[in-house]
């Protein structure tokens, strides 16, 4: 084998080497330089037999290996030519010959089209496609299903779109759905209702003031998601400020309550009160950016329109509010 063949020319060149002149006692620069001469071929003829006991990767991955064993070799008279013979012996006689499982090819699966994640719907689309009776009533009512992993503030007025659709298993759908969530939420509302008693009974204050923001953040929840209409929305709007009132009474430091208070306020159509409370969260450190669209909304129901402006300039230093982006944009090029 020229592995083999390698190894005895290196073997032999090597203890030529060793057995020269400069090892029987001369000292001559001649001597030096036989042995080096010598000490040269056999670390290149123990390079290349290194080398072909490697992974043959190509020749460009092979070049450097040997120029780098050749060099171990050489810079190293003893060590490195004993250990690049080490190596060269357990590459040969201990690697593991056991090849790398290979892959296997997979064959892929059938595109189909109609397999698709139901919440890659956006929600612009998703009301037209189940406003569209050309669309099969199976795919509408698995968008509709889909929908019950959407927050309830996106998914209430899409339901209640399709609620006079002409498909009977798609109203029915619809409607179980939204009463679903709003018989959750009064569920909710009736055993923070018995939690409040129990806590005026045993005359627990901060238990007390605890269920009253539950109750005040559930009936929101109510008109948040668009669940109560008409005079059960008024009545859900009361009873929120109620005990928002109710909580603020004990903490009137809560910025979050103040913005609340500010929106139910106007949503009863209370603007002057709802104003004071808008500045009262800002003024208590809530950001600004939650609480100038609505005092801007309630300018433009005064017909304030340069305070609207104003309101709208100073949205516009911050570009988080992609949503709101298109009015500010409107507003600035007035």
């Amino acid at each position: 084998m020229p592995q083999i063949k390698f190894a005895y020319l290196a073997t032999m060149l090597e203890l030529g080497a060793w057995s020269g002149p400069l090892f029987l006692g001369s000292h001559s620069d001649a001597a030096l330089a036989s042995y080096l001469a010598i000490h040269l071929l056999a670390s290149v003829a123990l390079a290349f037999y290194a080398a072909m006991l490697l992974p043959n990767d190509g020749m460009q991955k092979r070049r450097p290996r040997f120029f780098l064993i050749a060099a171990i070799s050489y810079a190293l008279p003893v060590v490195g030519f004993i250990g690049v013979c080490l190596a060269a012996i357990w590459l040969r006689h201990y690697r593991s010959q056991v090849a790398p499982d290979s892959f296997e090819a997979v064959q892929l699966p059938a595109f189909d089209p109609h397999q698709r994640p139901h919440a890659a719907f956006r929600q612009s689309g998703l009301r037209s496609f189940l406003g569209n009776p050309q669309v099969p009533a199976e795919a509408r009512v698995g968008a509709m299903v889909a929908l019950q992993y959407v927050p309830g503030r996106v998914s209430s007025p899409l339901l209640r779109g399709v609620l006079s659709d002409t498909n009977e298993d798609i109203r029915l759908l619809a409607y179980g759905m939204l009463d679903n969530k709003e018989k959750g939420i009064n569920r909710a509302i009736d055993a923070a209702l018995r939690q409040l008693r129990a806590a005026e009974e045993s005359r627990d204050e901060i238990l007390a003031m605890d269920t009253a923001q539950r109750l005040s953040d559930l009936y929101w929840e109510l008109v948040y998601q668009e669940l109560a209409q008409g005079d059960l929305r008024d009545y859900a709007i009361r009873e929120s400020l109620a005990y928002c009132d109710r909580f603020l009474a004990s903490q009137p430091e809560h910025a979050p309550l103040k913005l609340r208070r500010g929106r139910l306020l106007h949503a009863l159509g209370h603007d002057d009160e709802a104003g004071e409370a808008y500045n009262q969260a800002l003024a208590l450190g809530l950001p600004a950016t939650r609480v100038l669209p609505y005092q801007a909304e309630i300018h433009y129901i005064r017909r304030d329109f340069p305070a609207v402006r104003k309101i709208m300039n100073e949205l516009s230093q911050w570009r988080s509010l992609p949503r709101l982006q298109p009015v500010i944009d409107c507003w600035s090029k007035q």
